[in-house]
């Protein structure tokens, strides 16, 4: 029996579950093996998980070895159903957003090209594996002036002082530096230098530098001044189970919660997140005229056309082109 151990969330091994996939620890543990992340091994792991419940509960347990591209299809409109099944198992009755189902199936292709790499026979090539169309829902970017309203809400709804200040500078640095949230709360102080600038290993463990403004580490310093601990992270809890751990940090989840709080309360009607404020970062850097190469390497997008999305995003960007452009404007 193996000995390793697939470190995605503490789920055992998946020949000791019976799964009917060959192959599949020695698949995750490539997956680790090549440095991806744990988030990405684990998503590895439940996308395979679900295509192995599909074969085993959906189709009668039908054999790997058996499966085709009309096996391919039904699984594409099983996850694109109310009926699927999640990984475990359990009964979902929520929809799956394309991005989503694409995923999956990039996750099985993946899988395939692995086994054609061991020299295993696949019963269909990856290539087969064709993804869904994608929609494109339209586009909505926070108004600049309620974006701002939103970053300094902390200042204005938070009681306790430590709460304020902290929430107000995340707020603050995600904005103007348009970091991740991953890459926000991974934050540790040795990585922002005096002038404000800041070295991040972002997501594919890509490396980059990011700038802060003065009226960002303005509020870094002031949260940083009422802070009276070793802690190396730069945001961390001060209350509740998290406080007493060593690699304390404040949870993604906690921060979502507190800006749709924010939101509701300010009365934005635009949903909005942390992702929002990356959004807006790009967007009105780019209505401000910034070189869409230069947000590129800001955002840490290794493709200029994932960038262009952010900078085309807002209505007010393109009703400023349309009177600015329009052949019969006067």
């Amino acid at each position: 029996m193996q000995t390793y151990t697939i470190m995605s969330r503490n789920i055992q091994l998946y020949k000791s579950r019976g799964g009917s996939l060959p192959l599949m620890d020695d698949f995750l543990l490539h997956i680790q093996a090549n440095n991806y992340s744990k988030e990405t091994l684990y998503n590895y792991e439940r996308d395979l998980k679900t295509f192995d419940t599909f074969l085993t509960v959906e189709l009668g347990k039908m054999p790997f070895s058996q499966v085709t591209k009309r096996t391919i299809e039904q699984f594409k409109a099983y996850l694109n159903s109310t009926d699927r099944r999640t990984a475990e198992g359990k009964a979902s009755e929520m929809m799956l957003k394309s991005g989503s189902i694409n995923r999956t199936l990039s996750s099985l292709r993946r899988y395939l090209s692995y086994l054609v790499d061991m020299d295993q026979k696949v019963p269909i090539a990856p290539n087969a594996i064709k993804l869904i169309r994608m929609e494109k829902p339209h586009s909505r970017v926070t108004e600049l002036k309620e974006l701002v309203e939103l970053i300094e809400s902390p200042s204005k709804f938070e009681q306790d002082k430590h709460v304020a200040l902290r929430n107000r500078a995340m707020l603050e640095t995600l904005f103007a530096s348009g970091m991740r949230i991953s890459e926000l709360l991974s934050l540790k102080r040795a990585q922002i230098d005096k002038t404000g600038r800041v070295f991040i290993q972002g997501k594919g463990k890509k490396q980059r530098f990011i700038y802060l403004t003065e009226r960002a580490k303005s509020h870094i310093d002031a949260y940083l001044k009422i802070r009276d601990d070793d802690s190396p992270y730069l945001f961390i809890p001060n209350r509740g189970k998290n406080a007493q751990k060593k690699d304390r940090r404040v949870s993604s989840n906690y921060l979502q919660m507190k800006i749709k709080q924010y939101r509701e309360l300010i009365g934005i009607n635009v949903p909005t997140s942390a992702h929002s404020l990356r959004h807006g970062f790009a967007t009105y850097l780019a209505e401000s005229g910034a070189n869409p190469a230069a947000i590129q390497i800001l955002l840490g997008h290794e493709s200029l056309d994932t960038t262009t999305r952010y900078v085309h995003a807002s209505d007010k960007y393109a009703e400023d082109t349309h009177k600015k452009f329009h052949p019969l404007k006067d």
